[in-house]
């Protein structure tokens, strides 16, 4: 509660010194001022988070009874790439999740291999930006103990999930999904690379064979089809540069509730 209460004092405290600087800016300038505010009251929520919220708290975690009887496949329901139909097709025997980057020991693990790693079950809720939640559980491996098995170098900063969905149709797989955390959130006991979805294995509409959570963040930071992990340094070389398809198009990068 406490947590909510400040950020509802920040967005109060933004709005009232966004109308300041607007009122004193051009019609050109304004659109610039208006980013230039977000992207504050973004790092400033960040900080709260990470200064009110021990590294460690757990998302509410529920019983089976309140598993959702009808989870919502959002977002890319089955990618059209050759690549990945000739997954589906083979019932992903072929894929492989690529470990790379910032690595010691670059990993390339079959769906078998993964499943051997270090596990994690947990019935969290999914809460999408649209307004919809969704209750449901999920198996997987423990982003942490694998980033441990490849060996991060010093100056590994981040954790970037490229993925196999194409939301803009592009031809040439410029505009594949990707995702990032932090090393906060990918060593958090409940991000995991979910495998199985309410006892079953992942469907491909909800994102087959692997999708991650990270559940103290909002839904579009759930990457689906994930097919390669990269560790780096900076996000400014990666699709335009602030850490996600969606961030790329104006969401927030830390979307954490």
């Amino acid at each position: 509660m406490a947590d909510e209460a400040r950020r509802h004092w920040l967005k109060a405290a933004l709005a009232g010194a966004g109308g300041l600087i607007l009122a004193a800016c051009s019609r050109t300038d304004r659109q610039a001022a208006t980013q230039s505010l977000l992207a504050a009251g973004e790092a400033i929520t960040h900080k709260v988070h990470r200064t009110i919220i021990p590294r460690s708290a757990l998302a509410r975690e529920f019983a089976p009874s309140s598993i959702s009887s009808d989870f919502k496949a959002n977002g890319t329901i089955r990618p059209q790439t050759p690549e990945y139909l000739a997954l589906v097709a083979d019932g992903f025997m072929t894929w492989r999740l690529l470990v790379d980057g910032l690595v010691d020991r670059p990993l390339a693990l079959d769906l078998g291999q993964l499943r051997g790693e270090p596990a994690r079950t947990q019935i969290t809720r999914h809460d999408c930006v649209e307004g919809w939640s969704g209750i449901a559980q999920w198996s997987g491996a423990r982003l942490g103990p694998l980033l441990d098995k490849a060996g991060l170098k010093p100056n590994a900063r981040y954790v970037v999930f490229h993925c196999a969905d194409d939301l803009a149709g592009s031809a040439d797989g410029r505009d594949r999904y990707y995702e990032s955390i932090d090393l906060v959130d990918a060593y958090h006991p409940q991000t995991i690379l979910a495998y199985d979805m309410n006892g079953a294995p992942l469907g491909v509409p909800h994102g087959a064979p692997v999708r991650l959570r990270v559940e103290r963040q909002l839904g579009y930071k759930q990457a689906k089809y994930v097919m390669r992990i990269e560790v780096v340094e900076s996000l400014a070389h990666i699709g335009a540069g602030r850490g996600g398809f969606w961030e790329d198009r104006g969401y927030d990068w830390y979307a954490g509730v």
